[in-house]
């Protein structure tokens, strides 16, 4: 038996580097697009750079029903008393944590007025939230007195609810208000560009990219940005923040936590969630994120050194194949330039050409694919100065190609 399954995990290993191999290849070809320059680490259609991962959408909700997570989101609220676990009462920094008493009914999280505000145990940063919310069918109040309540950001425990940001949640379905404070609006700071409310008593689906204000030394080196879409409808496009917005008083710039909570105001009304999510947004350049963005100098050195000692360790595994580990070898140039690197390729580049020489007839022939494949390599590595202008073996291969009518001109007169 033990034999009988060490051929099979052998067949499985192999199929998964088979496998692995062609979704290398299906990648993207090799010298291919522009190079990585001072800022930005990465070829254009860079076959190195990282697959994007794949992720199920899910559902989108419907009035009745709330729809399904993506796979990869954090799960906040999912309609179920269970789920309460990961909510908690806002209580005074020092005072014990304690449950909170809104309540879950009909799948909804529901304010018990009077009861305090919600906030969540996680704390997160930069996501991409979703929450669905939904005023009193039965209408009470105007104003700011009617279907209100907020989802506050990046917020402080325990602390008043404007330590975060805030997204107002208000019943603005002909009910007008002050318009940095109705539905959307980034309380205090900006109104939203439509009013897309429902009629009261329907759920509101609300969509929220954060990113919050970065400060460095003091100083404010990205003012953070916020996206909301209600209802499938963007009502603020990258809003720029400086600071928390609050009540009759001006956001001014402050330094944010990189994490904080979320919370739900409770503003005297019932007002129902559901569906409550998010997913952790990577970093961006300024926070020291790498992919996408213009990066500094340094952390573009940082990752194209990093990049290169990847496709060298890939190449180490290749060579049992001279012209696979050749020409791998001869992308981490693309990255970095490494001396002893540089050397074995063009030992190994000096080598193929010698190889080409001493074929002549059909076995020359046979070659002449991968004679121009590799041709194109050497191509891409003197014209981006990633070998010298006078690299050898790739002038004895042009010679070759030439001779053997290989090239384009000849290849055109051919076919006239």
């Amino acid at each position: 038996m033990v034999p009988r399954l060490s051929t099979l995990l052998l067949s499985a290993f192999a199929a998964s580097l088979a496998q692995a191999a062609v979704d290398f290849q299906r990648s993207g070809p090799a010298f291919y697009g522009e190079p990585p320059d001072a800022t930005h680490p990465w070829s254009i259609h860079d076959r190195n750079r990282p697959q994007p991962a794949r992720v199920d959408p899910g559902t989108p909700s419907t009035a009745t029903q709330p729809g399904k997570p993506p796979s990869d989101a954090i799960v906040l609220f999912d309609g179920t008393e269970k789920s309460l676990v990961n909510w908690e009462a806002d209580t005074k920094p020092g005072e014990p944590t304690a449950p909170s008493k809104w309540i879950v009914q009909d799948g909804a999280l529901e304010c018990v007025p009077k009861s305090g505000y919600l906030r969540s145990k996680a704390q997160f940063g930069d996501c991409q939230l979703h929450i669905e919310w939904a005023a009193p069918a039965k209408v009470l109040g105007d104003s700011q007195g009617r279907g209100n309540s907020g989802i506050f950001l990046l917020a402080r425990p325990g602390v008043a609810g404007a330590s975060g940001i805030e997204v107002q949640v208000l019943d603005s379905y002909d009910n007008p208000s002050y318009p940095d404070g109705s539905a959307g609006a980034i309380y205090g700071i900006n109104p939203p560009m439509v009013n897309v409310i429902r009629p009261p008593g329907q759920f509101q689906t609300v969509d929220i990219i954060f990113r919050r204000p970065i400060f460095r030394d003091g100083k404010q080196v990205d003012s953070g940005r916020v996206t909301v879409l209600i209802n499938g409808v963007l009502v603020q496009d990258s809003t720029p923040l400086e600071g928390p917005g609050g009540h009759l008083k001006r956001s001014s710039p402050v330094e944010f936590p990189e994490q904080g909570v979320l919370k739900l105001q409770d503003h005297g009304n019932p007002v129902r969630f559901r569906n409550i999510w998010y997913r952790p947004l990577p970093p961006r350049p300024v926070s020291g994120g790498t992919d996408g963005g213009i990066l500094t100098a340094e952390a573009t050195t940082a990752k194209r050194k990093e990049i290169a000692a990847s496709i060298r360790r890939d190449a180490a595994s290749m060579k049992g194949d001279q012209n696979a580990y050749m020409l791998r070898l001869a992308e981490s140039l693309i990255y970095e330039q490494d001396a002893a690197a540089g050397k074995e390729v063009e030992k190994l580049a000096t080598s193929y050409v010698s190889g080409l020489k001493s074929l002549s007839g059909a076995a020359l022939d046979n070659k002449k694919e991968e004679a121009l494949s590799v041709a194109k390599a050497f191509a891409y590595l003197t014209k981006n100065k990633m070998v010298s202008a006078s690299f050898a073996p790739k002038n004895d291969l042009d010679g070759i190609i030439k001779a053997q009518g290989w090239d384009d001109a000849n290849q055109k007169k051919k076919k006239k």
